[in-house]
């Protein structure tokens, strides 16, 4: 295996609440109240959606895509969920600090070191916002490809907190059989005094609509006997996951700089595009290396 490459799952398309548009010339995150799947093709007017955003839409109420059916490819909670505090370059979008609240690995000028992770408020070189939690949820939703996944991205805590919380929890209930359970994504709204009393949406993940806990576990003890008997091993496909995602130091790759320079240092309708980005991105450096 190449050394250096993290290797994740094939990555069918996206999941979003939300997505960027251009207004005077600005890159700005536009929120939603609804589900936006799409697939990795982008167009002048955005990405472009995936076959099966209008199949699922087509029998939702009022063309809104809340609910999403899904399928964990593994039992092993972390793998599904990709989670870590994180603080990236705001120029070039690449990771210059990951951590999980223990231990971080920092980029500095003679490479990556290990250092303790206090968490972002706590750490000198996080304050100003520039550190956060940054999650990946991939989860299967096309039958036909068993390991092709969509991938839902997210910075908020409310998302990460829940569907970490959820994962764990159908992991114990159903003795580790989570790649078995009938689950959906489901788009939930609440309002905080952060949010001025305005709906704030985030994601959860529950049992598919009409089946219980116990019908859910037991639909997932047949699947899992039916899939051993056919010589299928779930534990297996788990190891080899994890081990292409510790097969670099760092999980996010090339290809989502953009996409996290967009969700992590967004810009209001209001502001300007910061003449000193470079001077931001040098100061970042420069701090880096003396907390280092």
């Amino acid at each position: 295996m190449i050394k250096g490459l993290a290797i994740t799952p094939p990555a069918l398309g996206r999941i979003s609440i939300g997505r960027v548009v251009e207004k005077n010339g600005k890159r700005l995150p536009e929120k939603d109240d609804q589900f936006t799947i799409t697939s990795q093709i982008q167009s002048k007017e955005g990405w472009v959606k995936h076959p099966l955003d209008e199949q699922l839409r087509a029998n939702t109420l009022n063309q809104k895509l809340r609910s999403i059916p899904v399928r964990m490819i593994f039992n092993d909670p972390d793998l599904n969920l990709r989670a870590e505090y994180s603080l990236f370059d705001r120029q070039t979008g690449r990771p210059v600090c990951v951590g999980n609240g223990e231990t971080c690995q920092r980029l500095t000028s003679q490479g990556v070191e290990q250092h303790p992770c206090p968490s972002p408020d706590l750490c000198s070189l996080a304050q100003g916002g520039n550190c956060k939690p940054y999650g990946r949820l991939h989860v299967n939703l096309d039958d036909s490809d068993e390991f092709g996944t969509f991938i839902f991205r997210t910075t908020g805590f409310n998302s990460i907190r829940t569907l970490a919380a959820r994962l764990s929890y159908y992991h114990a209930a159903s003795g580790g059989l989570l790649s078995c359970l009938p689950l959906q994504l489901t788009l939930r709204g609440k309002s905080t005094t952060q949010s001025y009393r305005q709906p704030v949406y985030y994601v959860d993940l529950t049992l598919r609509d009409g089946i219980s806990l116990n019908d859910a576990i037991t639909q997932a003890k047949q699947i899992d006997e039916q899939s051993k008997q056919a010589g299928f091993y779930q534990e297996a496909v788990d190891y080899i996951a994890r081990r292409g995602f510790a097969n670099a130091v760092f999980e996010i790759n090339s290809e989502e700089d953009a996409d996290v320079i967009d969700e992590f240092y967004p810009l209001d309708e209001n502001s300007e595009y910061p003449e000193n980005s470079y001077a931001i991105s040098n100061t970042l450096r420069q701090t880096v290396e003396k907390v280092a």
